[in-house]
């Protein structure tokens, strides 16, 4: 099993003593990568749940640059001491409390022998007590608290602080402070000397009058930076001068806000002085002073990155990141930075001069669109045999993004867009196809109408002819449905036809070319053009999938399902009727069978036979996904489970993946999975060329199956085989029943899903809706649209054999 499609700007990450590698939190795991390639080069795993911080034990001298030692926290209650060089766990603490945020304010020097006495190493910890109690109101469960690493235990009932949300805790470079920000307060904590454990903590508070976004420290000053919501920037110079000298240690106090509406006033805060700066036209998301103090470095929703002057207020900027920031990191290496942005893209920079030197590529999380874009699928592409998805993204992009290596390859701008904070969307990209072998792509989008005014769809087409996915435009169709939206658009087999179909009532097919196939370099500057026009009763098309070998074309017509041959764009026969309109169909593998799943009151998913021109097997499932291979003769669905009741719990998982066998009713298995709305599913093929480096559970399986969940993540797992499962159908519970062996992970496997009925495989095959074979062309010749009746001298023909067959019966 591979999993991937983690996000990689969840939390800080944290550079190697050495600068040659970023550790960075991704779910349950901390990966490592490269600072040179910006590859991963291994991961932590032991964590069961989401890692929220990880801190990297620095060198106590010049000779212990190479030290690899680090901390990390997780929502699991736990606290790990890692060698991240071998990697290995090398002691574990449980505090049964979910862990937020950690800083360790002073490290102590490494003991040069193993019976030299040495004093005990401290952290201050953001956490929540799970424990509920009538004294204690839940908003008052997030808790600051100190934690003594070296004895493995929470220091007493030292509750330093408590809060409504759990806050990000960040420390000064010195290790003398740390401080949280709590709407318009910034609480600031002064570390005792090395000592008791119970000595007596100082805290003061600075007020804004706007919400405090970020907080950063100076590294040899007394100087604390906030930025707001507004995009100011206020500096306090001197803080704590008076309080940490004479005042009183606080054990406990509750950092509530009696008044939220009436923020307080910054004339009573212990400050020499309190500057502002503003530049930025949006919240400030990111604040760091240089390592040497001269400079503060400020980012936020606009995407740009502005250096600052600390003694002139002068400043110079890096623009078009393309993204909101969220993190700034400085290494011990001086030339070398890192940034993370929201789109799940750590960048690697060249300091001073702030120039990019790599890019660490996660995948992008999912766009949002108006509602009524929703219903339009996932936009969602697999390239089955280079083991590429196809993902939209905000900006108006095509991500495409390496399954097996989980890392992004490269990126397709459909339509060009500035990014600016408060932007609203003005275009969707509704659907995004590619060619069996990935090297076309075809994308649909619709410009917002502003007031019922300026509304415009496009059809692209896209070539690529080379392996790194550098796709560029060969066509555009403005309104290729006049005002219709598109509902779908699928690629022939092999590739130089492209059907789109829509809303309005018709769909299109379209033709590469021939020059453009026959050469690579004409391939990509091809042009295409509508080959023919099919419609059925005026009626919306909704679904459209080509056969195997090409020969058959399948619309969905709302309730019914036409068949229609490409090449003459002739209508061969219709099927129906499902219970509401379908939404996906899908031919599986070179079988004579199609699957189709229709959504709204009545979900169906349905199974028909194309020999029979019959409906073979049904049921009333919400699907969300479908896939299939070209070489099997099984497929997959993604459902979605009902709304749990009182009587029943799926314990947070939502979906479920069906395996069926086209010519069996009864799934060869299920698996219960979470985030199942928005999800996908594809059938991988495994290139023989590349089947040494793909290895699932110690074998190379012919095929994969990927899940995709609605926030991207994805797992890679080989759905024949037995060491990943053992299978065994029930009657009784009318099931196929998984019994895993290893762990689930956050997918998981299911173990009942309802109640499927009994099938008798030795029914009457009659087919009960209504069918028209091709073979008898009087009884559909007038069905489709006038355009498609074929010539006097055939229709004469036709009308004569018609009479004789009459005569004949």
């Amino acid at each position: 099993m591979m999993r991937g499609g983690r996000s990689f700007v969840s939390s800080p990450p944290a550079f190697s003593n050495d600068a040659k590698k970023l550790l960075v939190c991704a779910a349950n795991t901390v990966s490592i990568f490269s600072s040179a390639t910006g590859l991963q080069i291994t991961s932590l795993e032991g964590h069961t749940a989401l890692v929220t911080s990880v801190i990297v034990v620095p060198a106590s001298n010049p000779a212990a640059k190479v030290l690899c030692y680090c901390w990390t926290t997780s929502l699991d209650g736990t606290i790990r001491y890692w060698d991240f060089s071998v990697p290995e766990l090398i002691k574990t603490i449980d505090i049964r409390m979910p862990i937020f945020s950690m800083v360790i304010p002073s490290f102590l020097d490494v003991p040069v022998e193993d019976n030299e006495k040495h004093r005990d190493l401290f952290a201050y910890l953001s956490t929540e007590d799970t424990k509920e109690t009538q004294e204690k109101p839940k908003v008052l469960r997030r808790q600051i608290r100190k934690c003594n690493l070296s004895k493995s235990r929470l220091v007493g009932r030292i509750i330093l602080g408590e809060t409504k949300k759990p806050e990000v805790l960040t420390v000064s470079p010195s290790g003398k402070f740390f401080g949280i920000r709590n709407k318009f307060k910034l609480h600031i904590w002064k570390v005792p000397d090395l000592g008791s454990e119970h000595a007596a903590v100082r805290k003061i508070t600075l007020h804004h009058t706007k919400k405090i976004t970020a907080i950063a420290f100076h590294p040899t000053q007394r100087i604390v930076a906030a930025g707001d919501v507004t995009g100011r920037i206020l500096t306090w110079r001197g803080f704590g001068n008076r309080t940490f000298a004479a005042g009183k240690g606080v054990a406990n106090e509750k950092l509530i806000d009696v008044q939220e509406d009436n923020p307080g006033v910054r004339d009573n805060d212990d400050a020499d002085s309190c500057s502002t700066w503003h530049w930025h036209p949006a919240e400030v998301n990111v604040l760091s002073f240089s390592s040497d103090g001269a400079y503060l470095y400020s980012g936020g929703k606009e995407g740009v990155l502005v250096v600052w002057q600390l003694d002139t207020g002068k400043k110079k900027f890096l623009p078009r990141i393309g993204s909101p920031l969220l993190y700034f990191i400085d290494s011990p290496d001086p030339t070398l930075s890192s940034i993370s942005c929201a789109d799940n893209q750590i960048h690697l920079l060249k300091m001073p001069s702030m120039g990019i030197l790599k890019t660490i590529s996660g995948i992008k999380a999912p766009c949002s669109y108006p509602e009524m874009y929703n219903g339009l699928g996932n936009g969602i592409a697999f390239d089955q045999t280079a083991g590429l998805v196809a993902v939209r993204t905000e900006n108006y992009c095509i991500q495409f993004y390496s399954l097996f290596d989980d890392r992004g390859i490269s990126k397709v701008q459909v339509r060009e867009r500035n990014h600016q904070p408060g932007d609203d969307v003005t275009v969707v990209v509704t659907a995004v196809a590619l060619s069996l072998d990935g090297s076309l792509m075809s994308t649909a989008e619709v410009k917002l109408a502003e007031e019922g005014i300026g509304g415009l769809v496009c059809l692209k087409f896209w070539a690529s002819g080379s392996q790194n996915k550098e796709f560029s435009l060969s066509t555009i169709v403005y309104e290729p449905h006049r005002d219709a939206g598109i509902s779908a658009v699928t690629f022939h087999p092999s590739g130089h036809m492209v059907v789109s179909s829509s809303f309005g009532g018709d769909f299109k097919v379209w033709i590469c070319n021939s020059e453009s196939i026959q050469n690579d370099q004409m391939h990509r500057n091809s042009s295409w053009t509508c080959h023919a026009v099919g419609s059925y009763k005026k009626k919306p098309m909704t679904a459209a999938a080509f056969s195997a070998d090409g020969s058959v074309l399948a619309v969905a017509v709302e309730t019914l399902i036409t068949l229609w041959n490409p090449y003459k764009n002739v209508l061969l026969s219709v099927l129906g009727e499902t219970l509401t309109p379908v939404v996906t169909l899908s031919f599986i593998g070179k079988s004579d069978n199609l699957v189709a799943a229709s959504r709204g009151s009545k979900p169906q998913l349905s199974l028909w036979s194309m020999s029979k021109l019959s409906l073979s097997w049904s049921y009333k499932l919400c699907v969300e996904a479908v896939a299939s291979a070209v070489d099997l003769s099984s497929f997959a669905v993604l459902a979605l489970l009902p709304e749990p009741s009182n009587e029943t719990t799926f314990e947070g998982r939502d979906g479920v993946i069906l395996l069926f066998n086209a010519i069996d009713p009864v799934p060869t298995a299920i698996w219960s999975v979470r985030k199942a709305k928005g999800g996908a599913l594809g059938l991988l093929q495994v290139n023989p060329s590349s089947a040494e480096e793909i290895s699932i559970d110690g074998k190379t399986p012919e095929v994969l199956l990927v899940y995709m969940n609605g926030d991207h993540e994805y797992v890679l797992f080989d759905p024949y085989s037995k060491d990943a499962y053992e299978v065994s159908v029930s009657h009784k519970e009318g099931l196929a029943a998984l019994e895993p062996k290893g762990q689930a992970g956050q997918f998981g496997y299911a173990s009942i899903y309802g109640e499927l009925p009994e099938f008798d495989m030795k029914r009457n095959g009659t087919p009960w809706v209504p069918s028209f074979p091709y073979e008898r062309p009087w009884e559909t010749i007038f069905a489709g649209s006038s355009h498609n009746l074929p010539p006097l001298t055939k229709l004469c023909r036709t009308f004569l054999e018609s009479l004789l067959e009459k005569r004949t019966e």
